[in-house]
């Protein structure tokens, strides 16, 4: 309208150049508007005639210096201007120039220089700027077009409040500027010329307000091709690591910029680097242009993936698909390698790699499979490494290394690095600094708790290690430190393919001699030599063997010399040889050969093939001098020998040899063991006779108190010999009974006295040593419970004498109360790790007070489980303890005789019971060690003394809870867990491959392990053992009642709800069960199976409920007339249940197996079928169709006379359904239901296994994964074994190579059509509309403003711009609130978007009430600037360092709202164009909110500030 009245004004005005003159005096912001309005027009218009072009000019001229100038300096009127006003001035004054020409352009450019020459205030500043755009694309003279571009890059380049300066200059003068084909070279010579280019960010900024002219849509200027200027790329690529994240998101526009024009030309080009040696930093190539441009669109992708840190589940996806792209592109070798793409790889590409939850399997793999990430990085950095140069590849590896010790990584990454490190080809460019980081990668690998991913990262990096180091840059200690980081009982060890690995010879190569191995024996010095050298010796010891070995077997000698093994030990042996002989050898040289001894002694346990392994010939020798070694033990624990607390660490290594020697005489030379008994039966002797010697001196001393202290130690450490499972008896020993009498009568938790001086001699030691003497103490207690649990369970009674003593005077109950009191007292003061001797002893005495002292014996109950729960967050010492825990309160005698008084203690054990599952839930694997000890000790019970009268099985009846809560235990994996137990299932899958399978002991934590222990147990029960069977039918009525619970509780029942989870393994157990129970039982409780039928239940749980009823009834034919019984309930009841019964009919022909009256029961089933064929429910229809067949095929083989009326029309009917036409869903879902595996493929009794319970049917019902127990989990449980000849663990292959149907079974009876027709958008909420969309296609926008016009919308002043969205959701739901609102109009990027189904689904007409107009992304900068000088404030969502927070910013009437892209945001070039940025405050992590919420805050917020100022006026 404005334009059209301005026209009409100009065509009616005789002289123009008056109506000018008369415009600009005084020049108000409306007149200032009308003005610029004329101008534009006049510009716009066609030529006029000579005379009065002339005039226009003078008018023009004057207007522009003598109006708009003055007022943008702040003169004329000043006071009373305004933002319009200023903005209208500015408009005016371009359109003068472009009516002046370049007279005027020079005018304006030489004062507004002179002004900036003279530096004047800010104001004044802007004002010259401003004169200076306008002038820009007319400037003509090079010598003002060279000072117009020096002081625009002045002005950029200027640091401090120049910002504002700056952002003028780049959203304003440089694309005036640019615009101008004469100053871009200029602009561009000054920016990245020779002579001092501006720091990164301002160029940048400059760059992108010059990207239109320096990288043009169309054909580029000769010359000023930015592409081919090798430092605009080092900007760039500097851009793109600054701190400034505008920086970088410039520099990423600009490289896109780059990319589109590049793709788009399909031209060949290479950037010539600065210097002659490095390479070309960017190229192109028409050949492969669909390859660079996927491999640009993948780095730029996880480039803006990583920017901020987003963590959002979109960004996760997308960064996982950018990155497999990228290195799929690397896989080629088609595409030419540059070392600064090695910076990628090392810097966001890693990042991204850290990040777990990428290293998830697809839907498609099965379990166990290695996630497509952890391939593609193997293959990747193999290629990768190829085409690097060679002088580069040790370079990059060590910073790729590196960068994995440099933050806080995952296991799970980290294993996957390791795993592609190891899969690199043999390439010796590794050196120490290479070894070092490695290393510091094994230690960062030691954090996780997950023992098996920790392991299996160790061989990698091991693999690592021997394919990449080159032996002759790295010093022995170098590899030895190397070596030592492993853990044995991880990763390295003996009877590993790892360590065959490495001890071959291209293996161990890397390991070098051993030299200087006979240091480890010299020297003196007070303390305890460090472990560290004994480690790696003994290891090395190994490792030599086995070469020898190896050689020898290579050279075919029959009888095989150690030579070299020999050479190694004898050092030792000569030196052990004399430890019983030599009293003068020094002390340091002693321990380090005990502890070589001990450590090659531990080898013990390792796999020993014959007596010609070099094992058994280490074991042979150091059986000889065990006389020696033992004769110097006994010296040093019995007599004065140690004295100070350092030498406790020494008594230590004494009593830990004493065992291995045990072993080792019974391994290798029998005729030893009397050695054995004779110094055990006086070590026993003397340590009675120090603990027994009194001090009669006043003053304690340290070397008396030590002595006690290696006496009591000495005692505990025979009495866990005798404890222990070795098979030799010592309890015959003489010294056996004074032992026994001396912890009988002894007084418990006796405490040493700290001694009251030190000798000053030891002085330096004890101030160095690592114990306290409260540890001291703790230990002193801790060894007289070894004792008491040694005389407990050997003898089950103290000693009785004939001392009248306070002791003795007592009765057998009162001690053993008084020592139950001395437990729980000790319990209070001892350190957590050193309780479990404490509840051994409670375990014996708590049956034997439970009906005298309950109350005493409750009490220890709830201190041990108060011990036990303050512990589990401590990993190292819980699992020791729990064992303990578990096997004092789950004791067999202790649970009877609870049990049978079934008082306070009984309850209590079934709450301890309630608070480890709870406790298991939060900690995986506490469920696992109470049920195994329990099923362990309930079916195989272990006969002594104390438990040979009970029977054990008893109290599974009588705890009956904790089988019942197994069989439904498993809790639902958080999203984030669901990695961690796809990659263990992939490292298990590996087998002997890795070596962690071998070495890591099976902890049996995994929260499947609860289930597979509680069926194998149920499994070894037999149904003729009457406490076998009641337990049985016990367990089967609990379950039910478990279902029936889950199936009236209130919580949502879904697909893999934990509700759902519950009632298939309710279900799967009762199959387990059902073939154990009699015809009895299940005549009382196959009702309640019926009722579990009537409820809503998901498909898996009515495939097993219906599994029962066809096996009971299959075993049961008499039941027959209760199944028919459930057709009897009304149609209330039937129709949500009646396809359950149904499908039992589909399998009639198993049901009739046993049956010899068939005749009848098929005449009863075709009556019942046949009424519900004519069902108005399709589903149902379907369900009776399919039982129809069945039966009826049934009729015709054996020949139902009674059916042959209904013939005719039930074979019509079938024919009917079988040759259905069409296409419709109607065939396609009768076709689906009878492919179906249920009716298909599955046979109730010949698939009965538990592979199929557990493992196929939930995998065809499409179960969650986590659901699927293989039967391999099953063998790898190994504390419940399987019964004897048991047969029912596999399915048939049919069944097992099936894959799930998409039918899936219905109840409600669904409309299938529509299903099939729904999109992935039907969740989303619709409102009832009565009216249809009538709109042409034709001029949509003009149509939607003119209804919205019509409608008397709000005059409100707020655009939402949305262009630059291109989800059509998104635009929908901007659509709806935008319109809720009353805002004036949504921009978007084309129209076509409201055609769109998803749009529609979210803006539920909303664009029939609002009006829309199209802008597309290329129009927007000239469409924001339009609405700039219409008034509006350009308002973007954007965070920069100058946001407002949107709680302070106040919105002015007219705003204009432009809103990012859905990841890229706001594009550099047009933040410039803003006037303001507003950022909406968070609180959380997550750094961004979806584009539809942030715009919707936004409107909100405008419109609540405008609803406020509204009521205030009123």
């Amino acid at each position: 309208m404005e334009v059209v009245l301005a026209d009409t004004l100009l065509s009616r005005c005789g002289d123009r150049a008056a109506l000018l003159r008369a415009l600009s005096a005084p020049l108000s912001a409306e007149r200032a508007e009308a003005l610029r309005l004329l101008l534009q027009r006049l510009a716009a218009g066609g030529p006029a005639a000579a005379g009065e072009a002339e005039a226009l000019r003078r008018a023009a001229w004057e207007v522009a210096l003598e109006r708009c100038r003055p007022l943008l300096r702040g003169g004329e009127g000043a006071a009373a201007g305004s933002a319009e006003r200023l903005r209208a001035a500015r408009g005016a004054l371009r359109h003068c120039v472009q009516l002046c020409g370049a007279p005027l352009a020079a005018r304006l450019a030489r004062d507004a220089l002179a002004e900036l020459a003279a530096g004047s205030g800010a104001a004044a500043q802007e004002a010259a700027v401003e004169a200076l755009v306008a002038a820009a694309p007319r400037l003509e003279e090079p010598e003002l077009l060279s000072r117009c571009a020096a002081a625009a890059l002045a002005l950029l380049r200027e640091e401090g409040e120049g910002e504002a300066a700056a952002a003028l200059v780049a959203g304003r003068l440089l694309p005036a500027l640019g615009a101008n084909g004469a100053a871009l070279p200029r602009v561009w010579e000054g920016l990245l010329g020779a002579g001092g280019a501006a720091r990164a960010g301002r160029a940048l900024l400059a760059l992108s307000a010059l990207a239109d002219a320096l990288l043009p849509r169309g054909p580029a200027e000769p010359g000023l091709d930015a592409r081919l200027c090798p430092r605009f790329w080092r900007l760039v690529q500097e851009g793109l690591t600054e701190r400034d994240g505008l920086c970088r998101k410039r520099a990423r526009y600009l490289l896109k910029r780059a990319l589109d024009l590049s793709g788009g030309q399909r031209a060949e080009l290479r950037c010539a680097p600065d210097g002659g040696h490095e390479p070309s930093l960017f190229w192109w190539s028409a050949e492969k242009n669909e390859q660079l441009l996927q491999f640009w669109e993948t780095y730029i992708l996880i480039m803006e993936t990583l920017e901020g840190n987003q963590v959002g589940s979109e960004n996760k996806t997308l960064t996982k698909e950018g990155i497999l792209h990228f290195l799929e592109l690397y896989e080629t070798k088609h595409l030419p390698n540059s070392f600064v793409f090695s910076e990628f790889v090392i810097g966001p590409l890693m990042d991204a790699l850290s990040e777990s939850s990428l290293y998830s399997r697809t839907p498609g793999q099965s379990i166990g499979a290695c996630p497509p990430l952890g391939m593609k990085l193997q293959k990747f950095l193999a290629t990768y490494l190829t085409l690097l140069p060679e002088e580069e590849k040790g370079s990059f590896l060590l910073k790729f290394i590196q960068k994995m010790t440099s933050r806080h990584w995952c296991a799970v990454p980290i294993l996957f690095l390791s795993m592609a490190l190891a899969s690199i080809p043999a390439c010796k460019v590794l050196g120490a600094e290479g070894l070092h980081a490695l290393r510091d990668v094994l230690q960062c690998t030691m954090i996780t708790h997950q023992i098996l991913l920790r392991g299996a990262a160790q061989c990698y990096l091991l693999q690592t290690t021997m394919h990449l180091t080159d032996v002759e840059k790295v010093s022995f200690p170098e590899v030895s430190s190397f070596l030592l980081s492993l853990r044995p009982e991880e990763s390295l060890r003996r009877d590993t393919l790892l360590w065959t690995e490495v001890r071959t010879e291209a293996g161990f190569t890397f390991i070098k001699p051993i030299t200087g191995r006979n240091n480890i024996i010299t020297g003196e010095n007070c303390f305890m030599p460090d472990w560290f050298e004994a480690k790696l010796v003994s290891t090395m010891i190994l490792l030599a063997a086995d070469v020898e070995q190896m050689k020898n077997k290579c050279s075919g000698k029959s009888n095989i010399e150690w030579i070299e093994l020999e050479a190694f030990l004898n050092p030792l042996l000569d030196v052990l040889m004399k430890l019983g002989s030599n009293a003068y050898i020094p002390t340091l040289k002693a321990d380090k050969s005990l502890q070589l001894l001990l450590k090659l002694l531990q080898t013990r346990w390792l796999k020993c093939s014959n007596a010609q392994d070099v094992l058994f010939f280490i074991w042979k020798s150091l059986v000889t001098p065990v006389e020696s070694i033992l004769e110097f033990v006994l010296r040093r624990l019995t007599t004065n020998e140690l004295s100070t607390v350092g030498d406790l660490d020494r008594c230590d290594l004494y009593l830990a040899l004493i065992p291995e020697l045990m072993n080792l005489c019974l391994k290798v030379n029998l005729k030893k063991m009397s050695s054995i008994r004779n110094f055990l039966s006086s070590l026993i002797s003397a340590s009675i006779r120090n603990l027994q010697e009194r001090n009669s001196e006043k003053e304690l001393k340290l070397k008396d108190q030590i002595r006690k202290v290696a006496g009591m130690a000495s005692l505990a450490a025979v009495c866990e010999i005798m404890d222990g499972e070795l098979e030799v008896h010592l309890e015959s020993l003489p010294s056996v009974d004074a032992l026994k009498k001396l912890i009988s009568f002894s007084r418990f938790n006796e405490v040493l006295k700290k001694p009251s001086y030190i000798e000053e001699k030891n002085s330096s030691c004890e101030e160095k040593t690592s114990q306290g003497w409260g540890k001291i103490v703790a230990r002193y207690v801790r060894d007289q419970w070894i004792c008491l649990r040694f005389v407990l369970n050997s003898f089950g009674t103290l000693a009785q004498g004939c001392e009248e003593t306070s002791v003795m005077s007592l009765s057998m109950a009162e001690r053993s109360k008084e020592i139950l009191q001395s437990a729980l007292e000790v319990l209070s003061i001892l350190p957590s790790d050193q309780v479990s001797p404490v509840f051994d002893c409670m375990k014996v005495l708590v049956p034997k007070l439970l009906d005298s002292s309950e109350a005493l014996c409750i009490e220890a109950f709830d201190l041990a489980w108060k011990i036990i729960s303050s512990l589990s967050n401590t990993q190292l010492i819980f699992w020791a303890n729990l064992k303990a825990f578990v096997q004092f309160i789950f004791d067999t005698e202790v649970l009877a005789v609870a049990a049978s008084a079934k008082g306070q203690a009984y309850t209590k054990i079934k709450e301890v019971i309630f608070k480890l599952i709870d406790l298991s839930t939060t900690k995986t694997g506490v469920f696992n060690v109470v049920l195994s000890h329990c099923c362990q000790s309930w079916i195989f019970p272990t006969v002594d003394e104390r438990s040979a009268l009970t029977n054990a099985f008893l109290n599974a009846g009588n705890y009956s809870e904790l089988i019942t809560e197994a069989c439904v235990f498993g809790t639902v994996f958080r999203k984030d867990q669901r990695p961690i137990q796809d990659v263990h299932a992939f490292i298990e899958n590996l087998g002997e491959k890795c070596a962690a399978n071998v070495v890591a002991e099976s902890t049996n934590r995994d929260d499947h392990f609860v289930r597979i222990c509680a069926v194998k147990f149920l499994c070894l029960l037999d149904g003729t053992n009457i406490l076998h069977k009641t337990f049985m039918e016990d367990i089967f009525i609990k379950l039910l009642d478990k279902d029936e619970l889950v199936s009236r509780s209130r919580t949502r029942y879904y697909a893999n709800s934990l509700q759902h989870r519950i009632k298939n393994r309710v279900w799967q157990t009762l199959l387990v069960l059902l073939p154990k129970l009699n015809q009895n039982f299940l005549s009382g409780t196959l009702d309640r199976v019926f009722q579990a039928g009537f409820s809503n239940n998901q498909a898996s749980v009515k495939y097993f409920i219906e599994w029962i009823v066809i096996l009971t009834l299959h075993k049961y034919p008499q039941f027959l007339d209760k199944f028919w019984d459930c057709f009897c309930y009304d149609e209330e009841k039937l129709k949500k249940s009646i396809c359950t019964f149904l499908s039992v009919l589909a399998h009639f022909d198993i049901i009739l197996q046993n049956t010899s009256e068939k005749k009848p029961a098929l005449k009863k089933a075709l009556i019942v079928v046949l009424q519900w064929c004519f069902s108005h429910n399709f589903s149902v229809r379907l369900y009776a169709l399919i039982a129809l067949k069945k039966i009826w095929a049934m009729c015709r083989m054996l020949h139902v006379e009674e059916f042959e009326a209904l013939t005719p029309v039930i074979e019509s009917s079938l024919q009917q359904v079988e040759n259905m036409h069409g296409t419709g869903n109607a065939r396609r879902n009768w076709q689906r239901i009878q492919d179906h595996f249920f009716f298909a493929t599955f046979h109730p009794v010949e698939d009965y296994s538990l592979e199929t319970i557990f493992y196929i049917l939930p995998r065809l019902s499409e179960l969650a994964e986590d659901e699927w127990i293989s039967l391999s989990r099953f063998d790898r449980f190994t504390d419940i074994p399987w019964p004897a000849a048991f047969q029912w663990c596999h399915s048939r292959t049919e069944l097992r190579e099936l894959k799930p149907s998409d039918w899936t079974q219905q109840d409600m009876g669904s409309h299938l059509a529509e299903a099939d027709s729904q999109t992935e958008w039907t969740d989303v909420q619709k409102k009832i509309i009565p009216w249809k969309n009538s709109t042409p296609s034709l001029d949509l926008e003009m149509a939607f403003q003119d209804r919205a016009a019509k409608l008397g919308k709000s005059n409100s002043r707020l655009i939402v711009v949305a262009s630059l969205i291109d989800k059509p959701t998104n635009l929908g739901g901007l659509c709806r609130t935008s319109e809720i609102f009353g805002a004036s109009a949504l921009v978007v990027g084309s129209l076509h978007y409201i055609q769109d189904k998803q749009f529609q689904h979210l803006s539920v007409s909303a664009e029939q009430w609002l009006p829309l107009v199209e802008v597309k992304p290329s129009q927007l900068v000239d469409y924001l600037q339009e609405k700039k000088t219409e008034g509006y404030t350009i308002i973007g969502v954007e965070q920069t360092a100058k946001s407002f927070d949107l709680t302070e910013y106040c919105f002015p009437e007219k705003s204009l709202l432009l809103l990012g892209n859905e990841h890229e945001g706001i594009p550099a070039n047009l933040i410039h164009h803003l006037d303001v940025c507003v950022e909406i405050p968070q609180q959380g992590i997550i750094r961004s909110l979806n584009v539809h919420v942030s715009g919707a805050l936004l409107i909100w917020e405008y419109t609540r500030q405008q609803v406020i100022k509204q009521k205030q006026q009123q």
